[in-house]
């Protein structure tokens, strides 16, 4: 990339022009592990000036979060948030009024159909050969075929519910998914379609990286979910209502079932391609996702070891939150027991919503091991983390303590790669 762009727009910055997709390319080109430092410098000056800007916040806000992207390596503060891009997909999140809770649903269905729509679109223009973007060890027409499929069971029964599916009329899983992106993108915003094209930096050149990026994306979403509607549930229980609380946690096991296969398009990965580019995602690491510990710290406190661990070490704020009381089902649905002023049947409703999403829990975190094991063996993690260790040691962690959850957790398969 020619740095000419950048230093005409420092000539006259303007917010609202600044040039995104010269800097995106010159990203995907090279793989963020390896953008040049001219380019790195420039956009560091871009930040410094950031302040005097005016223009429309939302404008501001965008670029503030790309440039925190694109420069969290020099920055020395790479971590999994910002390999992931998620404060510019604008999450759902624990300080959101959990009165938003019963919006949140609508919410994440628009971001994940249009994380995994954007993963087949990409899967589609590489197949078609209308791409040179991450042009390193493409996949088979097998391995692409079984990644229509694995994307079309997470986003349809979303686009079902986002009255999208009119038009899905194909039985081929390419022809199929073709229609369902086209469908997406038909009903995306400009702020949308800007924050899905910003949202993608990978550290590399090897194809699947994009997969690997969409699907972590997707699975954010969906634990983003969860933690609003488990305080949805929380609040709902302080006020009596118990039956908004089953809703919330019904919900929850739906959402949670619905991303399963998520893990077998990862499954699909070509492994040597997968820990190639990951030799460049050091610093980052699955055990600092705050949306997956919001939600297992909402269900119940998590023990004091675990509190103590790099686990929650990991995620200062939410281990703050832990240590501050934060409310959690699991002592909301005790309280209520205790007070007998719900009868038993009544409650029995609850207990089950929370036995199955505690089964789907228990299966997400079982495959997810399975998974690693299969990519990883026995290299550590990333983020300074033991890796598989880790998982096999976390996987059967109770969710709740205060319902009797049954054992039996059937598994969930990760697809043939």
């Amino acid at each position: 990339m020619s740095t000419a762009e950048l230093n005409s727009w420092l000539r006259a910055p303007d917010v609202k022009r600044f040039p995104y997709g010269a800097v995106v390319r010159e990203y995907h080109s090279a793989g963020k592990h390896f953008v040049a430092p001219e380019l790195l410098e420039l956009l560091a000056n871009v930040r410094d000036l950031l302040p005097e800007l005016g223009g429309p916040w939302s404008h501001v806000q965008t670029l503030v979060s790309f440039l925190g992207t694109a420069l969290d390596k020099p920055d020395k503060r790479y971590d999994y948030p910002s390999y992931l891009a998620l404060p510019l997909l604008q999450l759902p999140g624990a300080d959101d009024p959990v009165e938003q809770a019963p919006f949140a649903r609508t919410r994440c269905d628009r971001l994940t159909a249009q994380l995994v729509a954007d993963a087949l679109a990409f899967e589609l223009s590489a197949a078609d050969g209308r791409t040179t973007l991450l042009p390193q060890a493409r996949p088979d027409g097998v391995v692409v075929r079984k990644r229509f499929r694995h994307g079309l069971r997470v986003i349809l029964p979303a686009l079902a519910r986002m009255s999208l599916d009119a038009g899905l009329t194909a039985t081929e899983p390419g022809d199929l998914a073709r229609q369902a992106c086209a469908a997406v993108r038909g009903d995306m915003s400009y702020a949308e379609r800007r924050a899905v094209q910003l949202s993608i930096l990978p550290v590399h050149t090897l194809h699947d990286e994009y997969l690997f990026l969409r699907s972590l994306q997707a699975f954010e979403t969906t634990f983003s979910l969860l933690a609003t509607q488990i305080r949805g549930a929380v609040a709902a229980l302080g006020e009596g209502e118990i039956e908004r609380a089953v809703h919330f946690m019904s919900s929850s096991e739906v959402a949670l079932r619905e991303s399963s296969p998520l893990f077998s398009m990862l499954a699909t990965m070509q492994v040597e391609s997968f820990r190639t580019f990951r030799n460049f995602t050091e610093g980052a690491s699955a055990i600092q996702s705050r949306n997956y510990k919001l939600v297992e710290s909402l269900c119940r406190r998590p023990d004091g070891d675990r509190v103590e661990s790099a686990a929650y070490r990991s995620v200062p704020d939410v281990r703050a939150r832990v240590l501050g009381d934060q409310p959690t089902l699991d002592e909301a649905y005790r309280r209520m027991c205790e007070s007998d002023v719900v009868a038993e049947d009544a409650r029995k409703p609850l207990a089950e919503a929370m036995n199955s999403f505690a089964r789907a829990m228990l299966r997400w975190r079982r495959t997810h091991y399975r998974l690693a094991v299969r990519m990883l063996g026995d290299v550590p993690g990333t983020g300074y983390t033991e890796g598989t260790p880790y998982l096999r040691a976390v996987r059967d962690i109770p969710v709740f303590h205060a319902v009797e959850v049954d054992e039996k957790v059937d598994n969930e398969t990760t697809g043939a790669p």
